[in-house]
């Protein structure tokens, strides 16, 4: 069998978990940002979004490794 369904899941593993932690760092930086801008609370909205976002990024992640986990697991049992 191809390694190409391989490569695919683990491109695919790496996208989805690239986005998961960036996307949520990057929006709760920029917002903490602009809300200590705003209120003059410097940094305190900043790290207390970056803390919220890292505790979600970090469910997410266990629950999307267990969800790749069965999806390799599934390719793995099509080999045999």
């Amino acid at each position: 069998m191809s390694d190409a369904k391989y490569y695919r899941l683990a491109g695919r593993i790496f996208a989805d978990f690239s986005g998961t932690i960036a996307v949520p760092a990057v929006l709760a930086a920029l917002l903490g940002k602009w809300l200590d801008g705003r209120y003059g609370t410097q940094p305190r909205y900043l790290i207390l979004l970056l803390v919220i976002a890292f505790v979600l990024s970090a469910y997410s992640v266990v629950r999307k490794a267990k969800m790749y986990k069965d999806a390799y697991e599934r390719l793995m049992n099509e080999e045999k």
